[in-house]
């Protein structure tokens, strides 16, 4: 399906004058200072970041940081957050799939959280401008006028505006300078990839200057979506096709738009006002994927009205279609016959329709959705920086931000196990104030200040589920929640030497969480289920039993959630000598409990507490051979507890596993330990060599009360034991009145889980192709290890503001997945999200 092309929409600045009272300035340098520049010499470049508080350089920083500037993300031609992941240590960034919409699946050193309901916090903070964003719906962001990025490696429990277990990801974008300076970029690609940035600075008087900036990227989808009857002619699978086309469509496109609008005024030396409006427009199709496993008995558990199998598609000659191997289009489970002229790995036959036969307990038939992923998200935001006199400043950070979001999923089949429709919106407000300062002939730097977080969410979806019998409407579930804080940081310098820095955070959360459930007209779930009255039908989802029945009581339920914590650090830092620092910490950090925000039975509305790590770092930052060459390392162990994962396991009160089931749970406690590698090198000015490598060992030691399947030898998703990266780029000058540069970079990563209970193989009976013999097919949760590579070449003419780039990404078309939804033993199917295929693109950019 090709996309409407979205151009940068118009954004206006929403009025922030209220700001313009409250105090500011929290870096203890002058208010005209912009972080992050970049020195263009021979040597390694220096840095600037704010991980602390204060302008500090990258290598004066005692934290495992990675920072990276807006030039060489440019450089990598990457345009989103997720991509960063490559060359970052311990870190796993992915899109979300289909099931759980546009949003992103965020994990440092075995922290994270892969779930975007409300319910639970991230595990890893992300942050625009320093504005905390407490979903991962709306969390993939663009990189999109940046100065730059920094990810923070482990608990962030007093440096972040909100607590940050796993580490944090901010992006930090460029400020306006009045340069009257601008450009406009255009990206021509493989699927149609169309892609459109452009910005410009200008002075609107002697001290106020503005920023506009915008971004559009389209492409069509890379997974086709094709009809079965047509594509198999024969066989007993009707046809959804509207003419003789088989491609219904595709999964994977993307039509986005994005602008920002940002003004600094700067009334006097000692005074900088920064405010900004941004918008971001997503109208993409559904999360591209593929089917990986069907098994038949997996998915007809619920009885008809004679405890057979539901016929939930009829077939051509009125036989029950079965969900089998007949679908699955790539892999060890496949027996599909592929069309002629398609790329099985690229293959989904989802229909997006449920055409179940209605009855009476299944009263909601048929189903149809448009596959569709769409995110609305804007905000507002200003700071005020105020130094009051050399030693002493203030800074306001003060947020408004909302999104709505919406998106579907099906599985890739015509005949439906489960389908839905999910939206989510978010309101949320947040002011931080801190006051940083010098003290004790400036050998004390200080920070202190307080933090306050508002947000309120709605969860709103279709839950069509046909292996448990039920369809019904989930919400609008209200979640407000809020989050207070006061800390205090301080670094003091015993010696020119050595640095000793200490932070304390005591922080306050509420959450409130409101079930509502209804049947799909709207009107209420009647109950109890006529079975468990003496009724004589075949079980509680038997025809007889009212739509819906086993979640009687659910609807008008309601949660809250209350904690009070302190976290704290210490750290230590030697500077042995100009080109070598060592550094030593110890941290803690947690992550807010909750209420299970998906029960299916009034049993299933359960708490789960806090997750916590202590955790201990060492490391050292080096600049050597006249900073030619910068070698980074540290090494930490964590010690984690209470670690929150969500299992398709609840347990009943006689011992048995309650079907469906999806809840947020404290599955045990682990020790994790690992080394962080980084290095830049710059042999000789025109070549540089760029790499990292980290290594991973996540051991669990003790397992949750709760019996959730996850065991002793398992591991934390998202979470590869072994990761490395490789860049080189060489530049070469006066090629065309021009410099010409050339960069290849690749990345490996071993293998990960997707599920916490991790599933390499199991082997199930199912029944075969049409009907036939039982044969066996493997479930899996694993997505084994790939190596990635990308080139680009690069032509730049400085003079009159011209770059052409020609780029290869995945430059061996390497098959791979970047995330997979398998609850193979009740749904009956494992799906998962492919990464895109070889791609190519042409970029052209003019500035002036």
């Amino acid at each position: 399906m090709k996309h409407s092309r979205i151009y940068a929409a118009s954004v206006s600045l929403a009025a922030l004058a209220v700001l313009a009272s409250s105090p500011a300035r929290a870096q203890s340098t002058p208010a005209s200072a912009t972080p992050a520049a970049e020195e263009e010499t021979a040597v390694s470049p220096e840095i600037v970041v704010t991980a602390q508080f204060r302008n500090q350089r990258l290598q004066d920083t005692p934290l495992a940081i990675t920072a990276i500037t807006g030039k060489s993300l440019a450089e990598r031609g990457q345009t989103n957050i997720a991509e960063v992941a490559a060359q970052t240590p311990n870190v796993s960034l992915a899109p979300q799939n289909g099931y759980l919409g546009p949003g992103i699946i965020a994990f440092i050193r075995g922290v994270g959280q892969s779930d975007p309901n409300f319910a639970l916090e991230p595990g890893v903070g992300m942050y625009i401008d320093d504005v905390y964003l407490p979903t991962l719906t709306g969390s993939l962001l663009d990189l999109m006028d940046l100065d730059r990025v920094e990810v923070l490696r482990g608990p962030q429990g007093t440096l972040a505006g909100r607590n940050s277990l796993g580490g944090s990801i901010k992006l930090y974008s460029a400020k306006p300078t009045g340069s009257g300076k601008g450009m406009i970029e255009a990206t021509y690609g493989r699927f149609n990839r169309l892609d459109m940035r452009g910005s410009f600075d200008i002075a609107l008087t002697s001290n106020l200057w503005m920023r506009v900036s915008g971004a559009t990227k389209n492409n069509d989808g890379f997974v086709q979506r094709l009809d079965y009857a047509l594509t198999h002619p024969g066989s007993n699978v009707p046809t959804f096709a509207s003419g003789a086309d088989p491609v219904l469509g595709t999964l994977g496109g993307q039509s986005f738009a994005a602008g920002r609008v940002a003004l600094r005024w700067m009334p006097s030396s000692d005074v900088e006002v920064n405010l900004s409006a941004d918008y971001t427009r997503q109208r993409d199709e559904a999360g591209a994927s593929v089917l990986l496993f069907a098994n038949q008995a997996g998915v007809f558990p619920g009885p008809s009205a004679t405890g057979g199998p539901r016929p939930w598609l009829a077939g051509r000659n009125g036989a029950p279609v079965p969900l089998n191997c007949a679908f699955v289009t790539v892999g060890v489970n496949s027996c599909d016959t592929i069309p002629a002229g398609f790329d099985g790995r690229f293959i989904n036959y989802a229909t997006y329709l449920d055409p179940a036969t209605r009855d009476g307990q299944m009263a909601y038939k048929p189903l149809s959705l448009d596959p569709r992923s769409n995110l609305d998200n804007f905000g507002v935001h200003g700071t005020i920086d105020w130094t009051i006199n050399e030693n002493l400043a203030v800074k306001s950070i003060t947020a408004y931000r909302h999104y709505d979001s919406n998106w579907s999923f099906a599985e890739g089949a015509p005949v439906q196990s489960s389908m839905f429709n999910q939206s989510q919106s978010n309101t949320q407000w947040s002011q931080e104030l801190r006051l940083t300062g010098k003290a004790l002939n400036e050998k004390l730097d200080f920070t202190v200040g307080g933090f306050y977080f508002h947000t309120e969410g709605l969860f709103t979806g279709r839950i069509n589920l046909n292996y448990a019998a039920i369809d019904f409407l989930h919400g609008p579930d209200p979640t407000p929640a809020s989050n207070k804080a006061l800390f205090a940081n301080g670094s003091y310098k015993l010696t020119d030497a050595l640095t000793l820095t200490g932070g304390i955070r005591s922080s306050w959360d509420t959450k409130d969480y409101e079930y509502v459930r209804r049947n799909p007209d709207g009107t209420a779930i009647q109950g109890p289920c006529q079975y468990f009255l003496g009724a004589p039908t075949a079980g509680p989802t038997g025809v007889g039993n009212s739509p819906n029945c086993l979640l009687f009581g659910l609807n008008g339920l309601a949660a809250r959630f209350e904690s009070q914590r302190t976290d704290w650090r210490v750290a230590a830092d030697y500077r042995v000598s100009p080109e070598l620092m060592l550094y030593g910490q110890i941290s803690t950090g947690y992550r807010a409990g909750g209420v299970n925000p998906r029960p299916f039975f009034p049993s299933q509305v359960r708490a789960f507490t806090p997750e916590t790590i202590t955790a201990y770092e060492v490391g050292f930052k080096s600049d050597l051979w006249d900073r030619r060459l910068r070698f980074n390392v540290s090494a930490f162990f964590n010690d984690y507890k209470n670690i929150i994962l969500t299992v398709f396991n609840c347990p009943r009160a006689d011992g048995t596993q309650g079907v469906p089931c999806l809840q947020p749970t404290n599955v045990g406690s682990a020790h994790v330990k690992g080394i962080e590698v980084e290095t830049l090198i710059r042999p000789v000015s025109n070549f540089t060599i760029d790499g990292s490598f980290s290594y991973l060992d996540f051991q669990y030691t003790t397992l949750g009360s709760t019996v959730t399947g996850v065991t002793l030898g398992m591991i934390s998703p998202f979470t590869p034991k072994w990761k490395w990266s490789l860049g080189a780029q060489y530049d070469i000058a006066n090629v065309g009145k021009g410099n010409l540069a050339l960069r290849v970079d690749g990345a490996y990563q071993s293998e990960i889980y997707t599920d916490a209970v991790n599933l390499d193989s199991i082997s199930v009976p199912t029944a075969g192709a049409g009907g036939g013999p039982l044969a066996s097919i493997v479930a899996t949760n694993r997505i084994d290890g790939y190596f990635l590579a990308n080139a680009r070449l690069t032509w730049h003419n400085q003079e009159e503001g011209l770059t052409a780039s020609v780029e290869v990404r995945n430059l061996t078309n390497k098959y791979y997945f970047t995330s997979m939804n398998s609850n193979y033993a009740a749904v009956g199917v494992v799906s998962a999200a492919p990464g895109l295929p070889r791609t190519w693109a042409v970029t052209l950019k003019k500035e002036f």
